[in-house]
């Protein structure tokens, strides 16, 4: 296949080597920009996949504990609850519902005292919303919270704060108490901690403690369930499922989603993440517009070839082609090569940060200071073609204005000290 000569001349320019003097120098400026690029586009892929990776773990340990989407009444109880979860089911997305009951309480245990967020639950309904019955410890099943036999489960930082293990008893004392003749005495009940889970969310692990839904109506005196919780199809539609939703339950209910209830933190993630494409976009585009500088020493350079060109007949338009070729040949490739490289870093960093922490004896992410220990990596199909598109319409880009100065080359001038 014969390519027209702009393209070959362009292609050639890229590849020039030391027979002419300046070449060799153009050449390696020209090799610069390339890896520039390459390197922009790799690190912001790298970085990308490694904040993806950790939204994503963060977000999968704190969806094993959280449901999707919750539905509760503002009277605190929900006697109807299983109207409303036949009514939730009939949403396609929809593919599990269990009743809960929300309370705080106090855990005590010998001198050892902790407040918690106490959760009732149906432990045959549970397994639908929640995957808490996988991250059990110790040989504990949710399946012994049996009612009436008063046992807990505990989170498994918030078991180490109290010093308990499975088997142990512990006191809990409900925030409301009851009126006697003496005063106010506040309501104990001595508890049996029947399993310890662990989901990797310290927030979770530190400060949740789960009971049987009917032991924690007899033990807060609610005539019902406080809510229902849903599990979803995608996750990711959970908002607009919640929207939907809202139109078409009956009764006055609230309905949450899981992205209401951690938005603080899921905000900081997306701006982080954000912030973080911004600044490392700039770095490629430093990197792009060092073209500039190489495509017009080129056309410095090569000012005789385009008079030469030009007195046999070619247009400035042909010229202007020639070096846009050119500029967009180092683009292009040091696009692909700084996504293959970037690719390739993100696809290996499960197994490549170890190896590292291994050889220079450092661990990158304490457990005690994160959320998780590994650095986990998600490379995103999306994020990859947006980097590329960006990286090499700024290469092209800065490939007009030294086009430009190329064709407007005056033969006659050019030629004069030849």
């Amino acid at each position: 296949m014969k390519f027209p000569y702009e393209w070959q001349i362009g292609w050639r320019y890229t590849r020039a080597g030391k027979r002419t003097t300046g070449n060799g120098f153009i050449s390696f400026i020209a090799l610069v920009s390339m890896s520039g690029i390459a390197l922009g586009v790799a690190a912001l892929i790298v970085v990308l996949s490694v904040m993806n990776g950790f939204q994503k773990e963060v977000r999968d340990r704190m969806l094993s504990v959280l449901a999707h989407v919750e539905i509760f009444s503002p009277t605190g109880s929900m006697p109807d609850w299983q109207l409303t979860a036949k009514e939730a089911r009939q949403n396609k997305e929809v593919i599990g519902a269990a009743p809960y009951v929300d309370a705080q309480a106090l855990l005590t245990r010998q001198d050892a005292v902790s407040g918690v967020a106490l959760r009732g639950v149906d432990p045959a309904l549970e397994p639908q919303v929640s995957d808490i019955y996988k991250e059990m410890k110790g040989g504990g099943q949710l399946s012994d919270l049996k009612p009436g036999d008063f046992g807990i489960v505990l989170g498994a930082d918030l078991a180490a704060n109290l010093g308990v293990m499975r088997g142990d008893k512990i006191t809990l004392v409900a925030p409301e108490g009851t009126i006697t003749p003496a005063g106010m005495l506040p309501r104990l009940k001595q508890f049996t901690v029947v399993g310890v889970f662990e989901s990797g969310h310290y927030e979770y692990d530190s400060t949740l403690a789960l009971i049987n839904i009917q032991d924690a109506e007899v033990l807060f005196r609610v005539p019902a369930p406080t809510g229902v919780r849903l599990r979803l199809k995608d996750m990711q539609r959970a908002p607009e499922v919640a929207h939907q939703l809202a139109r078409t339950l009956s009764g006055d209910l609230y309905i949450r989603d899981w992205t209401q209830q951690n938005k603080t933190w899921f905000s900081a993630v997306q701006i982080e993440k954000r912030m973080m494409f911004i600044i490392l976009t700039l770095i490629i585009a430093v990197a792009a517009f060092n073209l500039v500088s190489s495509l017009v020493m080129t056309v410095t350079n090569k000012q005789a070839d385009i008079a030469i060109l030009r007195t046999l007949g070619a247009q400035p338009g042909s010229i202007m082609k020639i070096f846009v070729v050119q500029g967009v040949t180092i683009g292009f490739i040091g696009t692909a090569t700084g996504v293959a490289l970037g690719c390739l870093i993100a696809w290996s960093i499960p197994w490549l940060v170890p190896m590292i922490e291994h050889l220079l004896g450092v661990q990158f992410l304490p457990p005690s200071v994160y959320f998780i220990s590994e650095l986990p990596s998600e490379l995103v199909p999306g994020d990859v073609v947006k980097i590329g598109v960006i990286a090499f319409v700024l290469a092209s880009l800065a490939t007009l204005y030294p086009s430009w100065r190329g064709a407007k080359v005056r033969p006659a001038e050019a030629l004069r000290y030849e």
